[in-house]
């Protein structure tokens, strides 16, 4: 359930971020909605299509959320749940994902915010741990970019939000030091 948990705050989060918190008139109701601790985030991601619970009309909050369900949930966060995933099908990236997920797993694993356990393996049935799903996440906002920026340039904060121009450092206030353009 703490996974479950984290993975809806982190899911929340990032839908947030990304501007998408559309509010519906009427909330998504699941069978088990009494059991749902974080309701308001269960309705709106229903709402907005990321998480349509099981097919029963129940909810789970309980069941551990899988690896190859953070794809699926990551894929409907960046592009809703209209994108037609079978497209990304023949990718072949792993040997070990049921046929309902393949298409939700190429497609992340193509854009790098997923990755296997190597051998071609992605343990698609593993309960995805947190810092997998904050990895996850975190990459599909582009934060691995930044860091891969910053590693290449140094301490890369000024480099990484203009790119071509060089660091400078000019005195600020009272003596102090400060990077500017």
């Amino acid at each position: 359930m703490r996974n479950l948990k984290r993975a809806l705050s982190l899911a929340l989060a990032f839908v947030m971020v990304m501007g998408l918190m559309i509010v519906g008139t009427s909330a998504k109701s699941y069978t088990d909605a009494d059991k749902i601790d974080n309701q308001v985030a269960v309705e709106i991601l229903g709402e907005i299509g990321v998480m349509i619970g099981n097919d029963d009309g129940s909810f789970a909050p309980d069941r551990d959320v899988t690896r190859a369900e953070m794809a699926v949930l990551i894929t409907r966060i960046l592009y809703g749940n209209n994108l037609n995933v079978d497209q990304f099908k023949d990718m072949n990236t792993f040997t070990d994902v049921p046929d309902w997920a393949e298409g939700f797993v190429n497609l992340c694993a193509s854009l790098d915010i997923i990755a296997g356990r190597g051998n071609g393996i992605f343990d698609p049935d593993a309960t995805v741990t947190s810092a997998e799903a904050a990895l996850m996440l975190s990459r599909a906002l582009g934060f691995q970019e930044q860091c891969r920026v910053r590693q290449r340039l140094g301490s890369g904060c000024y480099e990484a939000r203009h790119p071509g121009r060089h660091h400078r450092r000019r005195h600020g206030p009272a003596g102090q030091r400060w990077s500017g353009p």
